[in-house]
């Protein structure tokens, strides 16, 4: 009797744990939401576009376990590929992050400037960028690439930018890569770009990789660190994809007054301004100013230092705050 009553105990036991497993499987199973979100990482950038099982992130934060934590909150937990990391500069507040996702999940791509830095944090990231067997490109005006209903397409930097900013060192073989891979949208796995090999006496911040991101009629304007002088290139480019709406912008370089402009936020017209700062970081961001034009823009304003994560859901057609 004591036998069977045991028995009973242990079955009762697994089927409560596989009715438990069951049910965690069935919270934690992405639906067929598109999903943007400003990762909480302190004083720098990190987003993650997820769709499905399928995530493009952008910029990794100044933070490793930050970075880790974000993806650990948004992604399925057996989920350790990330289809796209897209770097946009290579300032540490940007990319120190990546060291650790790249150690804790598969990438199959890795988009990058081929600017390098005097950090070694940059030296350890490019290391394991090479060793990880991801595609490797270097971006400029013209690309485009789709995964899963994530399109992307790049407005900054162009080509004439490279020529006219960029190293001495850049050959005309680099130019003949990148102009290639401009024109091509096929998978990047397999890229031919390269890291670190060039240099620039500008701004890094103007290097910055200017995206848009969309997802069916969603567009997401991605900025990094871009400078106000770089706001009439992007403007242009805007203009030549289209002129779309754009709902959604990620205001420039943490909500400095020498990022975001008026004229940007005019043809932009976005809804959503995303700023992602440090609470009582040590630089005064955002700015005022930048407040001051997103309301007169009537511009709804959003900030991790404020709510955490910013989530923005869509379905192609509406968006909302989750």
């Amino acid at each position: 009797m004591k036998l069977m009553q045991i028995r009973w105990k242990f079955i009762l036991a697994f089927l409560s744990l596989a009715a438990f497993l069951s049910w965690l499987a069935v919270l934690a199973f992405p639906d067929r939401k598109f999903h943007l979100i400003a990762c909480d990482v302190g004083q720098g950038d990190s987003i993650l576009a997820s769709y499905g099982e399928t995530q493009v992130l952008i910029d990794g934060g100044p933070d490793g376990g930050k970075v880790l934590e974000c993806l650990g909150r948004h992604m399925p937990f057996w989920d350790k590929t990330i289809e796209v990391v897209l770097l946009t500069h290579q300032q540490k507040d940007h990319f120190r992050g990546l060291i650790d996702v790249f150690e804790n999940y598969k990438v199959e791509s890795f988009l990058a400037t081929s600017l390098t830095s005097s950090s070694q944090e940059w030296e350890v990231l490019k290391n394991m960028v090479g060793g990880s067997g991801a595609g490797v490109i270097n971006p400029v005006l013209g690309l485009e690439v789709e995964y899963n209903l994530i399109h992307l397409d790049i407005l900054h930097p162009s080509e004439q930018f490279w020529v006219e900013n960029a190293s001495e060192n850049l050959t005309e073989n680099l130019l003949g890569s990148i102009d290639s891979q401009a024109k091509s949208s096929e998978k990047l796995n397999g890229g031919s770009g390269v890291l670190g090999a060039y240099t620039t006496s500008r701004d890094m911040n103007d290097f910055s990789l200017v995206v848009i991101l969309s997802f069916k009629d969603f567009d997401a304007l991605l900025t990094g660190d871009m400078g106000p002088g770089i706001s009439d290139e992007v403007i242009k480019a805007i203009g030549e994809s289209g002129n779309r709406s754009i709902e959604y912008i990620k205001i420039p370089h943490h909500g400095s007054k020498n990022g975001l402009t008026e004229e940007l936020l005019r043809i932009a017209k976005p809804q959503l301004g995303i700023i992602s700062v440090g609470k009582n970081n040590s630089y005064g961001h955002p700015h005022k100013e930048v407040i001051e034009l997103l309301n007169k823009e009537n511009v709804r304003v959003l900030r991790t230092d404020e709510m955490g994560d910013v989530e923005v859901v869509s379905d192609g057609k509406t968006f909302w705050l989750k």
